[in-house]
Protein backbone atom coordinates (compact mmCIF):
# COMPACT_ATOMS: atom_id res chain seq x y z
CA UNK A 1 0.00 0.00 0.00
CA UNK A 2 1.65 3.32 -0.89
CA UNK A 3 1.96 5.91 1.56
CA UNK A 4 -0.75 9.04 1.16
CA UNK A 5 -0.10 12.03 -0.13
CA UNK A 6 -0.39 15.34 2.02
CA UNK A 7 -3.80 14.89 4.04
CA UNK A 8 -4.31 18.91 4.52
CA UNK A 9 -5.73 21.27 1.98
CA UNK A 10 -3.31 22.69 -1.01
CA UNK A 11 -4.10 26.16 -2.59
CA UNK A 12 -2.38 28.48 -4.41
CA UNK A 13 -1.73 31.44 -2.01
CA UNK A 14 -1.29 35.63 -2.78
CA UNK A 15 1.25 37.45 -0.83
CA UNK A 16 0.31 41.00 0.31
CA UNK A 17 3.01 43.69 -0.07
CA UNK A 18 3.64 46.75 1.81
CA UNK A 19 0.03 48.57 1.76
CA UNK A 20 -1.52 52.19 2.63
CA UNK A 21 -2.61 50.96 6.11
CA UNK A 22 0.28 49.73 7.06
CA UNK A 23 1.88 53.31 6.34
CA UNK A 24 -0.93 54.76 8.31
CA UNK A 25 -0.07 52.37 11.50
CA UNK A 26 3.54 53.19 11.85
CA UNK A 27 2.94 56.78 11.73
CA UNK A 28 -0.24 56.61 14.03
CA UNK A 29 1.98 54.74 16.80
CA UNK A 30 5.22 57.20 16.23
CA UNK A 31 2.93 60.18 17.20
CA UNK A 32 1.29 58.41 19.98
CA UNK A 33 4.78 58.02 21.39
CA UNK A 34 5.54 60.94 20.14
CA UNK A 35 2.80 62.62 22.57
CA UNK A 36 3.97 60.44 25.65
CA UNK A 37 7.42 62.01 24.92
CA UNK A 38 5.58 65.69 25.07
CA UNK A 39 3.78 64.38 27.89
CA UNK A 40 7.13 63.15 29.79
CA UNK A 41 9.12 66.14 28.88
CA UNK A 42 6.54 68.43 30.55
CA UNK A 43 5.54 66.18 33.51
CA UNK A 44 6.34 67.33 36.93
CA UNK A 45 8.05 64.89 39.19
CA UNK A 46 5.84 62.16 41.22
CA UNK A 47 6.96 61.35 44.75
CA UNK A 48 8.32 57.38 44.53
CA UNK A 49 6.09 54.70 45.65
CA UNK A 50 6.74 52.77 48.67
CA UNK A 51 9.90 51.34 50.06
CA UNK A 52 10.10 47.23 49.45
CA UNK A 53 10.11 44.90 52.63
CA UNK A 54 12.43 41.95 51.98
CA UNK A 55 11.26 39.99 55.01
CA UNK A 56 9.44 36.85 53.99
CA UNK A 57 6.68 38.01 56.02
CA UNK A 58 5.80 40.57 53.52
CA UNK A 59 5.43 37.94 50.69
CA UNK A 60 2.19 36.44 51.72
CA UNK A 61 0.88 40.35 50.66
CA UNK A 62 3.35 40.46 48.16
CA UNK A 63 2.20 37.54 46.33
CA UNK A 64 -1.39 38.19 46.60
CA UNK A 65 -0.91 42.10 45.20
CA UNK A 66 0.83 40.55 41.99
CA UNK A 67 -1.58 37.36 41.68
CA UNK A 68 -4.60 39.70 41.49
CA UNK A 69 -2.81 42.50 38.87
CA UNK A 70 -2.12 39.85 36.67
CA UNK A 71 -5.73 38.24 37.22
CA UNK A 72 -6.77 42.03 36.41
CA UNK A 73 -4.53 42.04 33.18
CA UNK A 74 -5.28 38.62 31.57
CA UNK A 75 -9.05 39.17 31.96
CA UNK A 76 -8.49 42.42 30.38
CA UNK A 77 -6.42 40.60 27.47
CA UNK A 78 -8.93 38.04 27.13
CA UNK A 79 -11.93 40.71 26.40
CA UNK A 80 -9.44 42.31 23.57
CA UNK A 81 -8.84 38.87 22.08
CA UNK A 82 -12.43 38.02 21.69
CA UNK A 83 -13.13 41.06 20.01
CA UNK A 84 -10.42 41.94 18.64
CA UNK A 85 -9.95 38.62 17.13
CA UNK A 86 -12.87 37.91 15.49
CA UNK A 87 -13.68 41.59 14.22
CA UNK A 88 -10.37 40.72 12.14
CA UNK A 89 -11.46 37.11 11.14
CA UNK A 90 -14.17 38.30 9.81
CA UNK A 91 -14.33 41.91 8.18
CA UNK A 92 -11.85 41.81 5.62
CA UNK A 93 -11.37 45.61 5.58
CA UNK A 94 -10.74 45.87 9.28
CA UNK A 95 -8.28 42.91 8.77
CA UNK A 96 -6.18 44.94 6.72
CA UNK A 97 -5.63 47.85 9.38
CA UNK A 98 -5.98 45.13 12.58
CA UNK A 99 -3.70 42.61 11.81
CA UNK A 100 -0.69 44.87 10.86
CA UNK A 101 -1.58 46.67 14.01
CA UNK A 102 -0.95 43.45 16.36
CA UNK A 103 2.12 42.59 14.64
CA UNK A 104 3.35 46.35 15.09
CA UNK A 105 1.88 46.34 19.06
CA UNK A 106 3.42 43.11 19.99
CA UNK A 107 6.87 44.43 18.63
CA UNK A 108 6.74 48.10 20.54
CA UNK A 109 8.88 47.50 23.87
CA UNK A 110 7.10 47.19 27.37
CA UNK A 111 9.03 50.15 28.50
CA UNK A 112 8.42 52.49 25.40
CA UNK A 113 4.53 52.22 27.10
CA UNK A 114 5.45 53.70 30.33
CA UNK A 115 5.63 57.35 29.32
CA UNK A 116 2.15 57.36 27.35
CA UNK A 117 0.54 55.67 29.57
CA UNK A 118 1.65 56.32 33.09
CA UNK A 119 2.26 60.12 32.31
CA UNK A 120 -1.43 60.59 30.78
CA UNK A 121 -3.42 58.70 33.39
CA UNK A 122 -1.21 60.26 36.12
CA UNK A 123 -3.01 63.93 34.39
CA UNK A 124 -6.70 62.75 34.73
CA UNK A 125 -6.31 60.52 38.30
CA UNK A 126 -4.90 60.20 41.38
CA UNK A 127 -0.94 59.01 41.42
CA UNK A 128 -1.44 56.05 43.27
CA UNK A 129 -4.65 54.63 40.83
CA UNK A 130 -2.79 55.88 38.03
CA UNK A 131 0.77 53.61 38.70
CA UNK A 132 -1.64 51.11 39.67
CA UNK A 133 -3.25 50.87 36.33
CA UNK A 134 -0.53 51.75 34.27
CA UNK A 135 0.81 48.07 35.97
CA UNK A 136 -2.02 46.54 35.03
CA UNK A 137 -1.91 47.73 31.55
CA UNK A 138 1.56 47.03 31.13
CA UNK A 139 1.35 43.20 32.51
CA UNK A 140 -1.21 43.54 29.86
CA UNK A 141 0.63 43.68 27.03
CA UNK A 142 2.83 41.29 27.72
CA UNK A 143 -0.06 38.96 27.68
CA UNK A 144 -2.41 40.18 24.90
CA UNK A 145 -0.61 39.59 21.57
CA UNK A 146 0.08 36.12 21.74
CA UNK A 147 -3.75 35.11 22.94
CA UNK A 148 -5.17 37.72 19.92
CA UNK A 149 -2.97 36.30 17.12
CA UNK A 150 -3.62 32.62 18.82
CA UNK A 151 -7.56 33.11 18.46
CA UNK A 152 -7.27 34.54 15.53
CA UNK A 153 -5.49 31.54 13.89
CA UNK A 154 -8.40 29.31 15.52
CA UNK A 155 -11.44 31.59 13.59
CA UNK A 156 -9.41 31.58 10.16
CA UNK A 157 -8.79 28.00 10.48
CA UNK A 158 -12.03 26.53 11.29
CA UNK A 159 -12.79 23.59 9.27
CA UNK A 160 -15.77 24.84 6.22
CA UNK A 161 -17.88 22.08 6.82
CA UNK A 162 -18.49 23.06 10.46
CA UNK A 163 -19.23 27.05 9.55
CA UNK A 164 -21.37 25.55 7.27
CA UNK A 165 -23.30 23.06 10.34
CA UNK A 166 -23.46 26.47 12.20
CA UNK A 167 -24.96 28.23 9.10
CA UNK A 168 -27.49 25.45 8.71
CA UNK A 169 -28.58 25.72 12.09
CA UNK A 170 -29.29 29.06 11.82
CA UNK A 171 -26.80 30.43 14.81
CA UNK A 172 -26.49 33.49 15.77
CA UNK A 173 -23.27 35.59 16.82
CA UNK A 174 -23.37 33.97 20.79
CA UNK A 175 -24.12 30.44 19.28
CA UNK A 176 -21.88 30.42 16.88
CA UNK A 177 -19.25 31.82 19.28
CA UNK A 178 -20.22 29.83 22.23
CA UNK A 179 -20.61 26.19 20.49
CA UNK A 180 -17.92 26.59 17.37
CA UNK A 181 -15.74 29.43 17.68
CA UNK A 182 -14.93 28.95 21.26
CA UNK A 183 -14.34 24.93 21.36
CA UNK A 184 -12.75 24.75 18.32
CA UNK A 185 -9.97 27.51 19.92
CA UNK A 186 -9.76 26.06 22.95
CA UNK A 187 -7.14 23.96 23.22
CA UNK A 188 -4.98 26.40 21.63
CA UNK A 189 -6.23 29.30 23.60
CA UNK A 190 -5.84 27.37 26.60
CA UNK A 191 -2.11 26.67 26.01
CA UNK A 192 -1.32 30.35 25.10
CA UNK A 193 -3.05 31.52 28.48
CA UNK A 194 -0.57 29.40 30.40
CA UNK A 195 2.04 31.17 27.96
CA UNK A 196 0.53 34.86 28.83
CA UNK A 197 0.95 34.08 32.38
CA UNK A 198 4.63 32.88 31.67
CA UNK A 199 5.02 36.05 30.02
CA UNK A 200 3.67 38.30 32.51
CA UNK A 201 5.56 37.09 35.10
CA UNK A 202 8.44 37.32 33.21
CA UNK A 203 7.88 41.18 32.82
CA UNK A 204 6.26 41.51 36.70
CA UNK A 205 9.35 43.05 38.05
CA UNK A 206 9.21 45.57 35.16
CA UNK A 207 6.23 46.15 35.48
CA UNK A 208 5.79 47.02 39.64
CA UNK A 209 9.06 48.91 39.63
CA UNK A 210 10.29 51.17 37.27
CA UNK A 211 12.11 54.52 36.62
CA UNK A 212 11.40 57.45 34.19
CA UNK A 213 14.30 60.17 34.61
CA UNK A 214 14.32 61.73 38.01
CA UNK A 215 11.11 60.06 38.68
CA UNK A 216 11.27 56.77 40.53
CA UNK A 217 7.79 54.48 41.12
CA UNK A 218 7.43 51.29 43.08
CA UNK A 219 4.45 49.11 43.80
CA UNK A 220 4.34 46.53 46.61
CA UNK A 221 4.15 43.21 44.79
CA UNK A 222 6.29 39.84 44.39
CA UNK A 223 7.81 41.28 41.05
CA UNK A 224 8.81 44.52 43.31
CA UNK A 225 10.37 42.44 45.73
CA UNK A 226 12.78 40.14 43.82
CA UNK A 227 13.91 43.21 42.21
CA UNK A 228 14.71 44.76 44.99
CA UNK A 229 16.17 41.66 46.56
CA UNK A 230 18.42 41.54 43.37
CA UNK A 231 19.36 45.53 43.31
CA UNK A 232 20.45 45.01 47.30
CA UNK A 233 21.99 41.43 46.41
CA UNK A 234 20.25 39.89 49.04
CA UNK A 235 20.48 36.32 48.44
CA UNK A 236 18.08 34.95 51.39
CA UNK A 237 15.42 37.29 50.02
CA UNK A 238 15.74 36.89 46.43
CA UNK A 239 15.78 32.85 47.29
CA UNK A 240 12.59 33.11 49.21
CA UNK A 241 10.95 35.46 46.38
CA UNK A 242 11.70 32.85 43.50
CA UNK A 243 10.78 29.66 46.37
CA UNK A 244 7.17 31.57 46.85
CA UNK A 245 7.22 32.19 42.92
CA UNK A 246 7.62 28.52 42.11
CA UNK A 247 4.87 27.62 44.83
CA UNK A 248 2.11 30.02 43.56
CA UNK A 249 2.92 28.82 39.75
CA UNK A 250 2.90 25.14 40.76
CA UNK A 251 -0.89 25.81 42.84
CA UNK A 252 -1.69 27.75 39.38
CA UNK A 253 -0.74 24.61 37.24
CA UNK A 254 -2.70 22.26 39.56
CA UNK A 255 -5.73 23.73 40.27
CA UNK A 256 -6.24 25.77 36.80
CA UNK A 257 -4.11 25.01 33.87
CA UNK A 258 -4.25 21.23 34.05
CA UNK A 259 -7.87 20.82 35.01
CA UNK A 260 -8.99 23.46 32.15
CA UNK A 261 -6.64 21.53 29.49
CA UNK A 262 -8.44 17.96 30.59
CA UNK A 263 -11.59 19.53 30.31
CA UNK A 264 -10.89 21.07 26.44
CA UNK A 265 -9.62 17.14 25.38
CA UNK A 266 -13.45 16.44 24.56
CA UNK A 267 -13.52 19.54 21.89
CA UNK A 268 -10.82 17.55 19.84
CA UNK A 269 -11.99 17.30 16.44
CA UNK A 270 -11.66 13.87 15.89
CA UNK A 271 -14.37 10.74 15.33
CA UNK A 272 -11.95 8.31 17.66
CA UNK A 273 -10.92 8.92 20.97
CA UNK A 274 -7.46 9.97 21.82
CA UNK A 275 -5.08 7.53 23.04
CA UNK A 276 -3.49 10.43 25.82
CA UNK A 277 -6.14 12.41 26.81
CA UNK A 278 -4.58 14.89 29.48
CA UNK A 279 -5.75 14.28 32.71
CA UNK A 280 -5.85 16.04 35.98
CA UNK A 281 -6.42 14.95 39.93
CA UNK A 282 -8.41 18.24 40.87
CA UNK A 283 -11.04 17.95 37.81
CA UNK A 284 -11.33 13.95 38.35
CA UNK A 285 -12.58 15.27 41.70
CA UNK A 286 -14.71 17.99 40.77
CA UNK A 287 -16.49 15.92 38.43
CA UNK A 288 -16.94 13.17 40.72
CA UNK A 289 -18.66 15.63 43.48
CA UNK A 290 -22.17 15.66 44.12
CA UNK A 291 -22.58 19.04 44.91
CA UNK A 292 -20.59 20.03 41.81
CA UNK A 293 -22.81 18.30 39.74
CA UNK A 294 -26.20 19.64 41.58
CA UNK A 295 -24.81 22.86 41.60
CA UNK A 296 -23.92 22.28 37.24
CA UNK A 297 -27.65 21.33 36.33
CA UNK A 298 -29.23 23.33 39.19
CA UNK A 299 -27.87 26.54 38.41
CA UNK A 300 -25.26 26.80 35.68
CA UNK A 301 -27.02 25.03 33.22
CA UNK A 302 -30.33 26.71 34.02
CA UNK A 303 -28.29 30.18 33.86
CA UNK A 304 -26.66 29.30 30.44
CA UNK A 305 -30.26 28.71 29.07
CA UNK A 306 -31.59 31.94 30.45
CA UNK A 307 -28.28 33.95 28.55
CA UNK A 308 -29.37 32.37 25.44
CA UNK A 309 -32.62 32.79 25.45
CA UNK A 310 -31.90 36.77 26.13
CA UNK A 311 -29.30 37.07 23.96
CA UNK A 312 -31.10 34.77 21.14
CA UNK A 313 -33.88 37.66 21.88
CA UNK A 314 -31.38 40.68 21.09
CA UNK A 315 -29.69 39.09 18.55
CA UNK A 316 -31.18 36.78 16.09
CA UNK A 317 -29.62 34.35 14.15
CA UNK A 318 -27.30 35.88 11.18
CA UNK A 319 -25.57 34.34 7.93
CA UNK A 320 -21.78 35.66 7.24
CA UNK A 321 -21.45 35.87 4.02
CA UNK A 322 -17.88 35.76 2.31
CA UNK A 323 -15.83 38.62 2.92
CA UNK A 324 -15.96 41.64 0.34
CA UNK A 325 -14.87 44.92 -0.11
CA UNK A 326 -17.55 47.83 0.44
CA UNK A 327 -17.25 51.64 -1.62
CA UNK A 328 -16.80 54.03 1.60
CA UNK A 329 -19.48 56.77 1.86
CA UNK A 330 -19.37 60.58 2.09
CA UNK A 331 -19.28 61.18 5.26
CA UNK A 332 -15.99 57.93 5.76
CA UNK A 333 -13.95 59.71 3.77
CA UNK A 334 -14.82 62.85 5.82
CA UNK A 335 -13.50 61.10 8.32
CA UNK A 336 -10.74 59.85 7.30
CA UNK A 337 -9.55 63.22 6.00
CA UNK A 338 -9.94 64.87 9.28
CA UNK A 339 -8.28 61.56 10.91
CA UNK A 340 -5.13 61.51 8.37
CA UNK A 341 -4.74 65.70 8.80
CA UNK A 342 -3.92 65.44 12.32
CA UNK A 343 -2.21 61.97 11.72
CA UNK A 344 0.28 64.46 9.29
CA UNK A 345 0.77 67.21 11.67
CA UNK A 346 1.48 64.60 14.41
CA UNK A 347 4.00 62.92 11.59
CA UNK A 348 5.77 66.36 11.30
CA UNK A 349 5.81 67.24 14.64
CA UNK A 350 7.92 63.45 15.35
CA UNK A 351 10.06 64.56 12.05
CA UNK A 352 11.00 67.40 14.12
CA UNK A 353 11.77 66.01 17.17
CA UNK A 354 13.67 63.25 15.05
CA UNK A 355 16.17 66.01 13.93
CA UNK A 356 17.12 67.10 17.03
CA UNK A 357 19.15 63.78 17.97
CA UNK A 358 22.17 63.92 17.06
CA UNK A 359 24.13 61.64 14.43
CA UNK A 360 26.70 59.99 17.06
CA UNK A 361 23.39 58.78 18.50
CA UNK A 362 21.93 57.52 15.12
CA UNK A 363 25.28 55.32 14.75
CA UNK A 364 24.15 53.83 18.01
CA UNK A 365 20.80 52.80 17.20
CA UNK A 366 22.19 51.34 14.02
CA UNK A 367 24.79 49.18 15.52
CA UNK A 368 22.24 48.21 17.89
CA UNK A 369 19.58 47.35 15.47
CA UNK A 370 21.72 44.66 13.96
CA UNK A 371 23.17 43.70 17.29
CA UNK A 372 19.77 42.71 18.54
CA UNK A 373 18.32 40.84 14.97
CA UNK A 374 21.18 38.49 15.73
CA UNK A 375 20.51 37.84 18.88
CA UNK A 376 16.71 37.52 17.97
CA UNK A 377 17.67 34.70 15.64
CA UNK A 378 19.90 33.35 17.32
CA UNK A 379 17.53 32.57 20.05
CA UNK A 380 14.60 31.72 17.97
CA UNK A 381 17.12 29.52 15.82
CA UNK A 382 17.81 27.35 18.66
CA UNK A 383 14.18 28.10 20.15
CA UNK A 384 12.95 26.12 16.76
CA UNK A 385 15.20 22.81 17.01
CA UNK A 386 14.22 21.25 20.23
CA UNK A 387 10.55 22.54 20.73
CA UNK A 388 9.40 20.93 17.53
CA UNK A 389 10.59 17.79 18.31
CA UNK A 390 9.66 17.89 22.62
CA UNK A 391 6.55 19.90 22.16
CA UNK A 392 5.40 16.58 19.30
CA UNK A 393 6.73 14.05 22.13
CA UNK A 394 4.37 15.62 24.46
CA UNK A 395 1.39 16.36 22.56
CA UNK A 396 1.00 13.03 21.02
CA UNK A 397 2.54 10.74 23.82
CA UNK A 398 0.59 10.31 27.20
CA UNK A 399 3.58 8.75 29.27
CA UNK A 400 5.98 11.72 28.09
CA UNK A 401 3.32 13.86 29.01
CA UNK A 402 2.48 12.82 32.02
CA UNK A 403 6.28 13.78 32.85
CA UNK A 404 6.95 16.50 31.35
CA UNK A 405 3.91 18.61 30.87
CA UNK A 406 3.70 20.02 34.05
CA UNK A 407 7.69 20.20 34.26
CA UNK A 408 7.34 22.64 31.28
CA UNK A 409 4.33 24.66 32.80
CA UNK A 410 6.34 25.54 35.79
CA UNK A 411 9.49 26.20 34.35
CA UNK A 412 8.04 28.63 31.61
CA UNK A 413 6.24 30.50 34.69
CA UNK A 414 9.05 31.00 36.27
CA UNK A 415 10.21 34.30 35.40
CA UNK A 416 14.07 34.01 33.95
CA UNK A 417 14.50 37.72 35.11
CA UNK A 418 14.54 36.68 38.68
CA UNK A 419 17.34 34.08 38.05
CA UNK A 420 19.25 37.31 35.78
CA UNK A 421 21.36 37.66 38.88
CA UNK A 422 23.05 34.04 39.13
CA UNK A 423 23.88 34.21 35.33
CA UNK A 424 25.32 37.23 35.41
CA UNK A 425 27.86 36.57 38.54
CA UNK A 426 28.47 33.23 36.25
CA UNK A 427 28.69 34.54 33.05
CA UNK A 428 30.42 37.84 33.73
CA UNK A 429 34.13 36.82 33.44
CA UNK A 430 33.58 34.94 30.58
CA UNK A 431 34.70 35.88 26.58
CA UNK A 432 31.88 37.28 25.31
CA UNK A 433 29.83 36.89 28.96
CA UNK A 434 27.22 39.44 29.04
CA UNK A 435 26.44 38.27 25.44
CA UNK A 436 25.80 34.90 25.98
CA UNK A 437 23.92 35.94 28.89
CA UNK A 438 21.69 38.06 26.82
CA UNK A 439 20.89 35.41 23.80
CA UNK A 440 20.00 33.04 26.84
CA UNK A 441 17.66 35.75 28.86
CA UNK A 442 15.97 36.08 25.77
CA UNK A 443 15.41 32.09 24.33
CA UNK A 444 13.90 31.86 28.43
CA UNK A 445 11.37 34.16 27.86
CA UNK A 446 10.59 33.63 24.50
CA UNK A 447 10.80 29.56 23.62
CA UNK A 448 7.75 28.51 25.52
CA UNK A 449 5.66 30.22 23.26
CA UNK A 450 6.99 28.14 20.49
CA UNK A 451 7.11 25.27 22.82
CA UNK A 452 3.04 25.85 23.90
CA UNK A 453 1.71 26.41 20.38
CA UNK A 454 3.68 23.19 19.38
CA UNK A 455 2.25 20.77 22.38
CA UNK A 456 -1.59 22.43 21.32
CA UNK A 457 -1.20 21.70 17.39
CA UNK A 458 0.37 18.50 18.03
CA UNK A 459 -2.89 17.64 20.67
CA UNK A 460 -5.12 18.80 18.19
CA UNK A 461 -4.27 16.60 15.28
CA UNK A 462 -7.19 14.47 15.19
CA UNK A 463 -6.87 11.00 15.97
CA UNK A 464 -8.30 9.13 12.86
CA UNK A 465 -5.94 10.74 10.69
CA UNK A 466 -3.53 9.30 13.08
CA UNK A 467 -4.87 5.79 12.41
CA UNK A 468 -5.30 6.58 9.38
CA UNK A 469 -1.42 7.18 8.37
CA UNK A 470 -0.88 4.40 10.46
CA UNK A 471 -2.84 1.85 8.46
CA UNK A 472 -1.33 3.54 5.12
CA UNK A 473 2.03 2.66 6.56
CA UNK A 474 3.23 6.65 6.61
CA UNK A 475 6.14 6.35 9.35
CA UNK A 476 9.18 8.25 9.65
CA UNK A 477 10.49 11.12 8.11
CA UNK A 478 7.17 10.74 5.80
CA UNK A 479 4.63 10.88 8.78
CA UNK A 480 6.31 14.17 9.48
CA UNK A 481 6.41 15.43 6.22
CA UNK A 482 2.54 14.59 5.29
CA UNK A 483 0.63 14.50 8.54
CA UNK A 484 2.75 16.37 11.28
CA UNK A 485 4.54 19.61 10.06
CA UNK A 486 1.25 19.75 8.21
CA UNK A 487 -0.99 19.84 11.08
CA UNK A 488 1.54 22.32 13.24
CA UNK A 489 2.67 24.66 11.00
CA UNK A 490 -0.32 27.29 11.45
CA UNK A 491 0.93 27.09 15.65
CA UNK A 492 4.41 27.39 14.92
CA UNK A 493 3.79 30.31 12.15
CA UNK A 494 2.08 31.58 15.57
CA UNK A 495 4.75 30.88 18.07
CA UNK A 496 7.37 32.09 15.96
CA UNK A 497 5.57 35.33 15.82
CA UNK A 498 4.78 35.75 19.19
CA UNK A 499 8.07 34.46 20.32
CA UNK A 500 10.15 36.55 17.59
CA UNK A 501 8.11 39.44 18.91
CA UNK A 502 8.83 38.54 22.96
CA UNK A 503 12.16 38.29 22.39
CA UNK A 504 12.29 42.36 21.04
CA UNK A 505 10.80 43.05 23.80
CA UNK A 506 12.93 41.04 26.58
CA UNK A 507 16.19 42.37 24.52
CA UNK A 508 15.31 45.66 26.68
CA UNK A 509 15.78 43.23 30.19
CA UNK A 510 18.46 40.95 28.38
CA UNK A 511 20.64 43.52 27.21
CA UNK A 512 20.72 46.10 30.62
CA UNK A 513 20.22 44.64 33.91
CA UNK A 514 21.31 46.23 36.86
CA UNK A 515 22.98 44.48 39.67
CA UNK A 516 24.34 45.30 43.33
CA UNK A 517 23.67 48.92 42.17
CA UNK A 518 25.64 48.19 38.92
CA UNK A 519 24.65 48.23 35.24
CA UNK A 520 25.13 45.79 33.27
CA UNK A 521 25.08 46.26 29.29
CA UNK A 522 25.75 45.02 25.74
CA UNK A 523 25.37 46.88 22.55
CA UNK A 524 22.09 46.17 21.28
CA UNK A 525 18.73 48.12 20.57
CA UNK A 526 17.14 46.77 23.99
CA UNK A 527 20.01 48.44 25.86
CA UNK A 528 19.33 51.81 24.08
CA UNK A 529 16.49 52.06 24.47
CA UNK A 530 16.41 51.20 28.72
CA UNK A 531 19.08 53.17 29.10
CA UNK A 532 17.18 56.29 27.75
CA UNK A 533 14.00 55.50 29.94
CA UNK A 534 16.23 55.18 33.05
CA UNK A 535 18.11 58.63 32.27
CA UNK A 536 15.28 60.40 30.85
CA UNK A 537 16.60 60.89 27.21
CA UNK A 538 12.99 60.84 25.77
CA UNK A 539 13.75 62.18 22.24
CA UNK A 540 16.65 59.16 21.84
CA UNK A 541 13.84 57.00 23.59
CA UNK A 542 11.42 57.80 20.90
CA UNK A 543 14.07 57.02 18.30
CA UNK A 544 14.97 53.77 19.57
CA UNK A 545 11.57 52.48 20.02
CA UNK A 546 10.56 53.67 16.86
CA UNK A 547 13.54 52.09 14.58
CA UNK A 548 13.01 49.09 16.85
CA UNK A 549 9.16 48.71 15.41
CA UNK A 550 10.14 49.54 11.91
CA UNK A 551 12.66 46.94 12.01
CA UNK A 552 10.14 44.19 13.93
CA UNK A 553 7.56 45.40 11.11
CA UNK A 554 9.82 44.90 8.16
CA UNK A 555 10.64 41.51 9.22
CA UNK A 556 6.62 40.80 9.67
CA UNK A 557 6.48 41.76 5.75
CA UNK A 558 9.23 39.84 4.71
CA UNK A 559 8.75 36.57 6.52
CA UNK A 560 5.96 36.23 9.30
CA UNK A 561 3.05 37.39 7.25
CA UNK A 562 3.88 35.86 4.16
CA UNK A 563 4.14 32.30 6.10
CA UNK A 564 0.66 33.20 8.25
CA UNK A 565 -1.43 33.41 4.68
CA UNK A 566 0.21 30.50 3.66
CA UNK A 567 -0.94 28.67 7.21
CA UNK A 568 -4.22 30.09 6.54
CA UNK A 569 -4.95 29.31 2.88
CA UNK A 570 -2.74 26.10 2.73
CA UNK A 571 -2.83 23.98 5.71
CA UNK A 572 -6.02 24.51 7.02
CA UNK A 573 -7.56 21.40 8.19
CA UNK A 574 -10.70 20.52 6.62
Amino acid sequence: MSPSPNLFKVEQTNQRSFSRGDLVIITGLAVLLYVGTRLALGSPAIVAGPDIILSPKALPVYTSFSVGRMLAAYFLSLLFTFTYGRTAAYNLRARRIMIPLLDVLQSVPILSFLPVVLLSLSAILPQGIAVELSSILLIFTSQAWNLTFSWYQSLTTNPKELREASTIFHFNNWFRFKNLELPFGSISLIWNSVMSWAGGWFFLMAAETFTLGQRDFRLPGLGSYLQAAANRGNVQALTWGIITLVVVVVAIDQFAWRPLLAWTDKFKLEMVESDNPPTSWFYDLIHSSRLINWLDRKVLQSFSESVDRRLLRLSPAVYIPEQKDEDWSRSTYLAAGVFLTVLGYGAYRVVLLLLTIPEADWAQIGAGIVATTLRVAIALGIALVWTIPVGVAIGTNRRIATFLQPVVQITASVPATALFPAFIILLINLPAGLNIAAVLLMLLGTQWYLLFNVIAGAMAIPQDLKYTSKMLQVNGWQRWRTLILPALFPFIVTGAITASGGAWNASIIAEHVQYRGQSYYVTGIGALIARSTAEGNYPLLLAATLSMVATVVLINWLVWRRLYRLAEERYRLE
